[in-house]
This record gives structure tokens, sequence and C-alpha cells, in this order.
């Protein structure tokens, strides 16, 4: 009997690993291909449900009522630029819930803060309050699963939108699976919102995870909220239930493959949330923002508001197969009619050539239309950057005002957190904000891009109030300072047909210009002039 080397055996296991991984690729690719359009579980029973029907036995439903008796029937709102406040604010609001909680997110990551709102959502549960959660599934990583397997204590139920067949963490069958059926997987729930008790709402573009509270010094991302009070929480509601019960919401029962919900409960346990000396324990303890905001210490603003949210079947909607609503239409309808100024803060902003043509028409009218959005150096999406840059030229050539958002920021005022926080150099801007004529606002989960438009459902609020226009105004200035962003302008040189851009900006009191797109990592200038070139502006 040949004896074979050590070298020899491990080749011949890599090559058994490397085959049984084409197997798994091949039939997944098989299984995929045979049930192409259908999420799986599609056909696991499910009941449907509905929000809290008798919001005034609650003390927040009654509460609400009188004050919203007292201003008229208007809904009140306050929005939370600071991303600690969106933190706290979620903690305390299931901490104080008595009947009912409605999460939708497109990302719920079980890092420290993660754990923290997943094990206040136990303590809710524990007490009677009934928690639904619904998520999205495009990107999820590992130990998100944490999230899913709340659906074992009986008071919850967890439902995914639109989920992956394969529950586990290779990337490699992940991506196999994603591009054997590209058509429904790219199409994502892109929904962040927060009901409580039928009563009390936040709605914005925060998820769920450290970095969307502004408190990893690793990574920040700047957004906004609005807490909202009054009948537009029950229209939010009624969004979340119809996202709950469409085809699209699988239970978590019904997931398939060795990585769905355990049958115990997950460990949440978690050390101390404390970062640069701020201890947010404590911070939680003192029930604020939320007490002050129900006792109107911290003032809201009592305004009309409408609602704006896809409908679950949007792709079929916008091909004219379903009837149903598109988000997108209300606000670009609100920024045609605009008479003097639209302000733009979009963290993705790739515009189709529909909009690129309405922007031109209100530069034709003498609107001012300025745009913030993130530079290179800030970019949490190289893909989207490449979408972007290529036209910046043209939207400069019309007028567009265009400002890029710093990773360092020499000033902290308007950008959701601390300064020691912002020292790190790591900040990047993920609100979506759209002001009208200083008149009013949308703010929701909308960026200015191709994906919102196709392939991600979206909600937020259009809200008629000067005083929250003017507010956001006033951050949008502090932002675009040349202390915070780049000033995009085009520099006209004789011999060149096309002009250059130009990067302005304030370092150390003194301002200075660039001619060469300022990025933390020069191949990323590389990579996304390459990325320009390919044909995927439907997918930014």
């Amino acid at each position: 009997m040949v004896e074979h080397s050590p070298a020899l055996r491990l080749a011949r296991v890599r090559a058994r690993v490397a085959l049984a991984r084409c197997g798994m690729l091949l039939g997944l690719g098989l299984l995929v291909a045979g049930c192409a359009g259908l999420p799986p579980g599609a056909a696991y029973p499910k009941l449907p449900s509905s929000a809290l029907g008798q919001p005034l036995a609650t003390k927040l439903g009654a509460h609400v009522a009188q004050a919203v008796q007292a201003h008229g029937g208007l809904s009140g709102f306050r929005i939370l630029p600071v991303g600690v406040d969106g933190f706290l604010t979620r903690a305390q609001m299931i901490g104080a819930a008595e009947r009912s909680l409605d999460l939708q997110y497109y990302i719920f990551h079980a890092d420290e803060s993660g754990r923290l709102l997943s094990a206040a959502l136990l303590a809710a549960a524990d007490r009677g309050v009934r928690v639904r959660i619904l998520i999205d599934d495009g990107d999820t990583k590992r130990g998100d699963e944490r999230v899913i397997a709340l659906d074992a204590h009986p008071n919850v139920e967890v439902r995914v939108f639109n989920p992956f067949y394969y529950r586990g963490h290779w990337k490699g069958l992940r991506a196999a699976e994603f591009l054997f059926e590209h058509a429904r997987l790219d199409y994502r729930m892109h929904n962040k919102l927060l009901v409580v008790d039928n009563a009390a709402a936040l709605v914005g573009g925060r998820n769920i995870g450290n970095q969307y509270f502004q408190m990893d010094p690793e990574s920040q991302f700047a957004d906004d909220d609005v807490f909202a009070i009054g009948p537009v929480a029950g229209q939010l509601s009624a969004t979340f239930d119809e996202f709950w019960n469409s085809a699209f919401a699988i239970p978590a029962a019904g997931l398939i493959g060795s990585h769905a919900p355990a049958p115990g409960l997950p460990d949440l346990q978690t050390s101390a949330l404390e970062h640069d000396g701020v201890d947010y324990g404590l911070a939680l303890a003192s029930g604020e923002p939320y007490a002050g905001m129900l006792a109107e210490r911290l003032p809201l603003v009592w305004a009309h508001a409408r609602v704006l949210s896809d409908s679950p079947d949007k792709k079929q909607v916008k091909s004219g197969a379903a009837a149903g609503r598109l988000i997108r239409r209300a606000v670009l309808d609100a920024a045609r009619a605009t008479r003097s100024e639209l302000m733009i803060v979009s963290p993705y902003f790739v515009p189709t050539a529909d909009e690129l043509a309405l922007l031109g028409e209100l530069r034709e009218r003498q609107v001012r239309v300025r745009v913030l959005t993130n530079s290179l150096e800030s970019a949490a999406e190289l893909f989207a950057h490449s979408g972007y840059l290529k036209l910046r030229v043209p939207l400069l050539e019309q007028g567009v005002e265009l400002n890029e958002v710093r990773s360092m920021l020499s000033y902290s005022q308007g950008s959701g957190q601390t300064a020691a926080i912002s020292s790190y150099g790591n900040y990047a801007l993920h609100a979506k904000l759209y002001v009208f004529d200083r008149q009013k606002l949308f703010v929701g989960s909308m960026n200015f891009d191709q994906r919102s438009e196709h392939l991600n459902t979206e909600i937020g609020l259009m809200i008629d109030s000067p005083e929250l226009a003017n507010q956001t105004a006033r951050r949008f200035e502090a932002m675009t300072a040349p202390q915070n962003s780049f000033v995009l302008a085009l520099h006209r040189t004789p011999t060149n047909a096309t002009p250059a851009l130009l990067w302005q900006t304030r370092e150390k009191g003194e301002m200075v210009e660039y001619d060469r797109e300022p990025t933390r990592r020069r191949w990323h200038r590389w990579l996304t002039r390459w990325m320009a070139w390919l044909p995927i502006e439907g997918e930014l």
C-alpha cells in the first residue's frame, strides 16, 4: 500500500471541499431558478394582524389625544438630528410601551446598541406588550440573526422582508444566490419606522446600529429622525400593517435552512455602552429626551403633514401592473412647485435623466438649487459615488450648487455628534432631507438616487411647517460652510474644452483649493472612475 504524504492528503481534502462548494452552488442555483420570483417561505402559514385598535386605552394614547385636541387636531413633531438622541428615544419609547410595539427596519445590527434595544424589546414582551418586528434581509451580517431569534418569545413575532434562501454567512453562497435570483433579491425594503401603542412614532433615515447613532469612533452616519404624535402616528401604523401583511413579509419560523431561528431566546449580554467618556446607560435612565418631548419641555411643532410611502409591491406599481403608491412622485411634485429655493440632503445623489431635467427647469426659473452629499473622502458606497461623479460638471453648468461633506469636520454644530467623536475623522452623511422654499420639508428614508427610484421601498413625512423647514435650513447652512464641506466649482481654460473641477474648503482658518478629488485612499479615485464606465446606473 502506498503511503500518501500529508501535503497530498491535504490537497485532496481541499479538492473535496472545493467540489462540495461547487455542488452546493449548483444545487442552490437550480433550487433558486426553480422558484424564481417567490420568496422562500412564501407558502408558510401566517395570520394577518393590525395596529392596536384602541390607542386611547393606554396612558400614552390618552395623553396624545388630549394634546391633539389642544392643538386643533394637528400632529406634533420634533426633529432629532443628534445620533445619540435617536438611540435614547427608541429605547425609552420601547421601555414605556403598554400594549404594542411595531418596528420596521432595513438594518438591525446586533452590536451594543442593537443588543440593548433587543433586550428592551424582550422586557416589553415579558410585561405583555405585543411586539412585531419586520426587517429587511439585504444587508444582514453575522450575529444579526439574534434579532430573528426574538421570535421565540410568545409575545414577539418577527417577519423578514424578501429573504434569501441561504441563512448562513459564507459570502460566496450568498453572492451566488443573488446572481441566480437577482431580479427578486435586488428589491429591498428600505423603510425605517417605530410605532408605540399606535399613538407615537419615530420615522426617518436611521437604521439600528452604533454607527447610525454616531457613537462608534470608527464610523459615524449622520441622520435624522422625526418624533411624531397625533393623527399622523395612526397613518404610519397603517403603512406598517400593509407591509407586515404583504406577500414579501415571511414569518421567521418559515425561513429555510440550518440558520433559522433557534428554539431558545438569544443571548443579549452586553457590556456597558460607553464611548469617549459618555455613559449611555446613565443617559438612558434619565428618561430624556422622550419624557421631555411628551411633556413639551422639549417643544413640539404642531403642523399638518402627509405620510408618504411606497406600496410593498412598488415594482408592480411602477410597471402599471398594480395600483398603489409611489413616494417619489409626491416629492418631485413638491420640488417642481418650488419658487425660490430647493435644498436637498442625500448621501447618495444619482438623479435620473428626468430628475436632471427637472433641476434644469428649476434653474431656468431662477430657483436656487442646493445639494449636500458625500464626498469621495466620506463616501460609504463607492459605487454610488461613481454614478454621481459623472453628473457634477453638467449640474454645475446648470447652476446647481454642490457641496460634499468632509470626513473630518472643523465645526461640529449641525452634525448630530460631539466634537470628540468628530475628531476621529470618520464622518459620513446618511440623512435624507428636502426643504422647499423654507416652507415645508420632507424627511424620511428616500435618497435622491436611482435605487430609491426603482429598487427600494421608502417612507417619510411631508410636513407643512416653516418652523421645521427653517430649522433644517440653518443646519444645512452650517454643514455646507467651507469648514465642513468641499464647495465645488468649475475651472475653465482656453486650451481645455471640458471644464475642470475644483474643491474649495477651509482648513486651519485658511481657504484652500484642490484640483484633484480629495480622498483618504488614492486608489479610490481610480476605482470610482473605473466603476463609472459600468452600465449600472439603475442600481446606484
